[in-house]
């Protein structure tokens, strides 16, 4: 079967590309504004076209025809953790990525964001949003779905859209929850033990929950930490210290709580070790923590993937 052709819009470290590609998906593009997120994507898929820069000069007319446009479109504007001033907040990409859907024309979207997109104060911007598709042919969906219930082991529910071309009937179903997560113990252990530290086995047994909400934090705010107050309670009580990112894992006589680096949180996100991410830690965490889950994001796109397969057989 030929390869479906996708335009990931907003693709930060990688997290819903991985997700895609996985699904079947070759990127004829990606675009992003961050330099350490795009020197992450082309560090681990040269072959990929990665456009660096605002996505208000990027031009899609060339890809017109594309199978899929997808993205992460930026969080702050819907997120509780801010002002959710919505369309008001200058980092609102809405109407970009509107743009660009209607000078490709694809044959499916689909756009992540926060839970805080559901809330009844955005419920008019998502009616004009499912209006704009529905005056290009689209019929639109949105659903929370728990990353959790895709193998991440982590409380993060996350808000997608999936937009289906109405010109054939596209069969597209949600993904069903494939199964209980991890713990946090069981999937960081052999990490935490990798610098030679005695009490990982011991600390892995007090960890067998899921973890919180990893938070990223935006380009004006936020540094290599695991989040706002509430969250570092929750982390302390799976016997993580996270007022800090670590550079390393533990080493032998280690006393206190562990910190998590880079790869361990990479690894509750859900992506590959083999995914290097390019910039210094506060870079290089922020890349993590903004990224979509590839498994969640490779559960969806596999939906869509298969309703586009029906769709080319009728």
């Amino acid at each position: 079967m030929t390869a479906l052709a996708s335009v990931e819009i907003c693709a930060g470290g990688g997290g819903q590309a991985l997700g895609l590609e996985g699904a079947g998906f070759d990127h004829a593009v990606l675009v992003e504004r961050d330099p350490h997120a795009c020197a992450t994507l082309r560090h681990n898929r040269p072959q990929w076209r990665v456009v660096e820069g605002d996505l208000a000069a990027f031009n899609a007319r060339p890809y017109a025809g594309v199978d899929l446009v997808a993205g992460g479109v930026p969080c702050p504007p819907f997120s509780k953790a801010g002002k959710q001033l919505g369309a008001a907040d200058e980092r609102n990409l809405f109407p970009e990525a509107l743009r660009i859907v209607r000078e490709t024309m694809p044959r499916a979207v689909m756009f992540e964001n926060v839970r805080g997109l559901l809330d009844p104060v955005f419920d008019e911007y998502r009616r004009w949003i499912d209006g704009e598709l529905a005056a290009l042919g689209f019929a639109s969906e949105w659903k929370l779905l728990q990353a959790a219930d895709y193998g991440v082991p982590q409380l993060r529910p996350r808000v997608v859209m999936v937009a289906m071309r109405r010109d054939s009937d596209s069969g597209f179903r949600w993904p069903a929850p494939s199964g209980p997560a991890p713990t946090v113990g069981n999937v960081l252990v052999d990490l935490m033990a990798a610098g030679g530290w005695e009490g990982a086995a011991a600390w892995a047994r007090g960890a067998q929950q899921i973890a919180p909400t990893v938070v990223g934090g935006s380009h004006k705010h936020g540094g290599p930490d695991l989040g706002p107050t509430r969250a570092k309670r929750a982390w302390a009580a799976l016997g993580v210290d996270g007022m800090v990112i670590g550079n390393a894992p533990p080493l032998p006589g280690h006393a206190g709580m562990p910190r998590l680096t880079v790869p361990m949180v990479a690894r509750i996100q859900g992506f590959p070790d083999a995914w290097q991410f390019v910039g210094r830690k506060t870079h290089a965490y922020r890349q993590v923590g903004n990224a979509f889950p590839p498994p969640v994001a490779r559960a969806v796109a596999t939906k869509i993937a298969e309703a586009l397969a029906m769709n080319s057989h009728d």
